[in-house]
């Protein structure tokens, strides 16, 4: 079992910035894959960014591309999420996933996630 708390989130204005991180404890984090997805109000659960258990690659959803950044300190047992550039319609509870080691060049999707955080509000004021 791994758990995962996001935290970070909160309101800013259209264009400002917030980095949020996400806290992993019970298994080694080293062994993981990590994401970031958010769900806005009646809306399905979206990608956002990836990245490899050592760090070294990184994915990212069209819409977040030259704004968002995802980066893991593996001795902190933490991933972030810098996201500069926000828009309103980034508004949404943003999760963080955790993926045991993925094998080959192919992203986990959504389903495959094997532990969810609680997840974090961001609201971007226009």
């Amino acid at each position: 079992q791994v758990q995962l708390v996001e935290s970070g989130g909160g309101l800013v204005q259209a264009g400002g910035s917030l980095r949020l991180s996400c806290a992993a404890s019970g298994r080694t984090f080293s062994n993981y894959d990590m994401g970031w997805f958010r769900q806005a109000p009646g809306k399905e659960r979206e990608f956002v960014a990836a990245l490899r258990r050592s760090g070294g690659s990184t994915y990212y959803a069209d819409s977040v591309k030259g704004r968002f950044t995802i980066s893991r300190d593996n001795p902190k047992n933490t991933v972030y999420l810098q996201m500069n550039s926000l828009k309103p319609a980034g508004t949404a509870v943003y999760y963080c996933a955790a993926k045991i080691l993925m094998y080959g060049s192919r992203w986990p999707t959504r389903d495959e996630y094997d532990y969810w955080g609680q997840g974090t509000q961001v609201t971007v004021s226009s």
